[in-house]
Formats: structure tokens, C-alpha cells, sequence
């Protein structure tokens, strides 16, 4: 075996982890927006940070394939519900 094979990817792991910084996670709880930066980083495959999700509307209910869309502002975000890992960003 080689070590290589044996190391994790941090970046990647580290992407998943992140929260919200405080200021903006102050922010969402006054009703204020995600900023314009903020919502270019969401990306198919990732993680969907708890914070975003629990601020977004359930516009579709959950399907037979577990997957559901939910709008954070004016993006319209299909994921998988119980991972959160972002399927498609249908709109921005």
C-alpha cells in the first residue's frame, strides 16, 4: 500500500464541513439575503450548509427517489433531503 492511497482529499473535506461566517449566519436570522457571492459557491455535489437549507421553502415535496427542491432567495436549489448534496441549481 502507498501512502497516496491512504490520504484524504482536505480541501474537498474541508468544503463540506464549512458553515455559514457568523455575520451572515446573523444576517439570515434577521431575514436578510444571501449575498450575491455567497450563492455563486453553491455547486452540484456539494453539501448544502444546515443554515441555507433551514432558511429555504419547500417548493417540491420529497419524491420516490428522496430528492426535493427547495428556493434560498431567488435560486431554486433540487437535493437529495436526508445528505443535502445539491443535485441541480435549477435558477439564480
Amino acid at each position: 500500500m502507498t501512502a497516496g492511497a491512504l490520504a484524504k482529499d482536505k480541501d474537498k473535506d474541508k468544503d463540506k464541513d464549512k458553515s455559514l461566517p457568523p455575520g451572515l449566519e446573523k444576517k439570515l436570522d434577521n431575514g436578510g439575503d444571501l449575498p450575491p457571492g455567497w450563492q455563486k459557491k453553491l455547486r452540484k455535489g456539494d453539501i448544502l450548509d444546515r443554515d441555507i437549507y433551514r432558511r429555504g421553502k419547500v417548493i417540491k415535496s420529497r419524491d420516490r427517489d428522496g430528492l426535493i427542491s427547495i428556493q434560498v432567495d431567488d435560486t431554486v436549489v433540487r437535493l437529495v433531503e436526508d445528505t443535502r448534496e445539491i443535485i441541480s441549481i435549477l435558477s439564480r
